[in-house]
């Protein structure tokens, strides 16, 4: 079984992942929803590992053996000679090797065509500060993200570093300098690239995930040192990312930590996508921006004020998950039933459907 094939069907059913688990036919996402290729065979390990060996280099294969799971990234030609990008994840399971892919649009979409926030603009004209995009894999965290250093990309002259794992979004030549550095192709670790960032002379940072410890404290350090730090964090909502940072060190470091990031703290938004009344899914976003009484709030340790927060401060661009959902069943995209389904707090989206 040929692996680019099932790429490139990945691509033409217009899918976001490819799945190959042993004892299952290959397996598409399809706006949200896992359809099988049933015209294809169930694979064996052979299959599997022959694909994903096919796919990456000696040390990434000895990396995966080693580790039990690897993060690469891959290039298919199609017919027409465009190049597509994957981000792979390969993976054991039950002894035998598995592998998820997910297909990177060729081109970046913009802050406007995928439909998100306005007050997104805003972030790209920032000059320092620390940016967080949240939510569940597979909710649009690094879309959003592209689209914004996409518009930073075309509007200012910055040099943009990148530390990912693996490169996703490749950007096009425009007014910024990009460096994007993939993890165990031009950096050995995320400490020793976060570390030797500031001498690489930066305007902006991208952190591709803030997955321990260490991340989180060098983002913060960067932020701190005057310059625009964007991340991603695997929560839901905006209370809960601050609750996550100040609570992954501690609780000796704590009270510095709020101080740190009440100084660096300029926006968090919180993404998940939900399915519309048409094809596809919308974003929906939790945005909380750094203004003086959320930085308050954060020093003095009082994150369950900030849903309050954000519900009076509108005017400034603040909006809850809940009345972004609400907003969109007024305007027909998504339905009541799908609101309902995926508020992360039900009683306050019912509150507002109930005006």
């Amino acid at each position: 079984m040929d692996i680019r094939e099932l790429l490139t069907v990945t691509l033409t059913r217009n899918a976001s992942d490819l799945h190959l688990v042993v004892a299952h036919v290959p397996t598409l996402r399809i706006h949200g929803q896992l359809h099988s290729l049933i015209t294809f065979p169930e694979l064996t390990c052979a299959d599997v590992e022959q694909m994903i060996f096919a796919l990456i280099n000696p040390a990434q294969k000895e990396l995966l053996l080693a580790n039990k799971e690897l993060d690469f990234s891959t290039v298919v030609t199609t017919s027409d000679g465009k190049e597509i990008r994957f981000r792979g994840n390969a993976y054991f399971q039950r002894n035998t090797l598995s592998a998820s892919f997910r297909l990177i649009p060729a081109t970046v979409a913009t802050i406007d065509e995928l439909n998100l926030p306005p007050i997104l603009h805003e972030f790209a004209k920032l000059k320092q500060g620390f940016v967080l995009l949240t939510g569940a894999s597979g909710q649009g965290k690094s879309t959003t993200l592209a689209s914004i250093i996409a518009e930073i990309n075309n509007t200012r002259s910055s040099h943009i570093i990148t530390v990912e794992d693996p490169i996703e979004y490749v950007y096009t030549k425009a007014k910024s300098i990009i460096s994007q550095r993939e993890m165990y192709q031009d950096t050995h670790s995320w400490t020793s690239a976060l570390r030797n960032i500031l001498r690489e002379d930066p305007d902006v940072v991208y952190i591709g995930e803030m997955r321990d410890f260490e991340t989180i404290s060098s983002a913060l350090t960067i932020a701190e040192t005057g310059h625009l730090v964007f991340s991603t964090l695997h929560t839901n909502s905006a209370a809960q990312t601050i609750d996550r940072i100040i609570d992954s060190f501690s609780a000796s470091s704590q009270s510095q930590v709020r101080s740190q990031l009440s100084m660096v703290i300029s926006a968090i938004v919180a993404q998940r996508l939900v399915p519309s009344m048409a094809v596809g899914r919308v974003p929906v976003c939790e945005v909380l921006l750094g203004n003086p009484s959320v930085k308050n709030t954060i020093r003095e340790g009082k994150t369950h004020l900030i849903d309050n927060i954000i519900q009076t401060s509108k005017a400034e661009g603040m909006i809850l998950f809940e009345e972004h959902l609400h907003q969109l069943v007024e305007n027909n995209v998504v339905s009541h039933e799908v609101a309902l389904e995926y508020a992360i707090r039900p009683e306050r989206y019912l509150q507002l459907a109930q005006r």
